[in-house]
This record gives structure tokens, sequence and C-alpha cells, in this order.
């Protein structure tokens, strides 16, 4: 079952990124308060999957009103290639064009061979024709990686 995110998902959610080798947790924008943060402004579009009672995907997903963008997209080891994942950002699109976005991005770092896979499987392109940039605000704000 796919469903929207809410605060109350947050120690499942966060446990579950725990999982993810390779995943990149930042110190503020991930804590509780960063997603209720990003929840608050985004509250019909994150979505989380559960099954055997647990939750076992999740995507952070929102908008500044023109772009889309999808956050922490996974999904649990023993639980992919089950489709899980495409229905997940299934949810989160329609949820962006019910609130009139009409182009949405993400970031997949050049070494997550799964994840790429993953983009390119399900009609993904991969933009070969800009630069991404990046300027920290907030020096606290550490990304630490999961091993």
């Amino acid at each position: 079952m796919v469903r929207v995110m809410k605060i109350e998902d947050y120690d499942a959610v966060r446990s579950l990124w725990m999982t993810i080798k390779g995943f990149g947790i930042r110190s503020v924008d991930d804590s509780r308060e960063g997603v209720e943060a990003f929840l608050k402004r985004n509250p019909t579009t994150s979505v989380v999957a559960v099954e055997d009672g647990k939750i076992v995907g999740a995507i952070l997903c929102g908008h500044d009103g023109r772009r889309g963008c999808l956050y922490h997209v996974c999904v649990a080891q023993e639980y992919r290639m089950r489709g899980i994942g495409k229905e997940m950002v299934v949810f989160c699109m329609n949820a962006l064009k019910k609130e009139h976005i009409n182009k949405v991005s993400l970031i997949a770092f050049t070494q997550n061979d799964i994840g790429n896979a993953f983009w390119r499987e399900i009609g993904w392109t991969k933009r070969e024709d800009l630069n991404y940039y990046d300027f920290t605000l907030n020096e606290d704000n550490i990304t630490a990686f999961n091993q």
C-alpha cells in the first residue's frame, strides 16, 4: 500500500534510510524538524510504501510552484524488484500534476548503480546538457553516508 507520508512516519522512515548503503543523511534537513517543515510545505506529495505492517519505501517529494523534485527515494533491499519504487514515483507524479507542476527532477549519485538503473528503466532522462551547482548556507547541515 502506498500513501501520503506523515510526520508520524518519521522514525520508521529514518530507520529505513539508515539501512540503505551509500545513502546520505543531512544533519539538519533530515532531522525530524527538517522533515516536518518539508512535509508542512508539501503536505500531499511525499509518500511511504507499507507492506507487512512496516514502512518499506519512501520518497520526499515537493515543489516550489514551478518544478517538482524527488528526494531520498528508497525501498528496503528485501522488497525491491516488486514494483514498489515505481508505484511510489507514480503516486508522487500524480500528486504533483494535481498541483499543476509540469516538470520534475531528481539527483542520483553517479555511483548509485541500482538507483540509476531504476530511473532509466522507468523512463527518466539523464541530463547531459547542464551542470549541477550547490552552495551551502548552513555549515551545520552535514551529510553522513551510510556504509
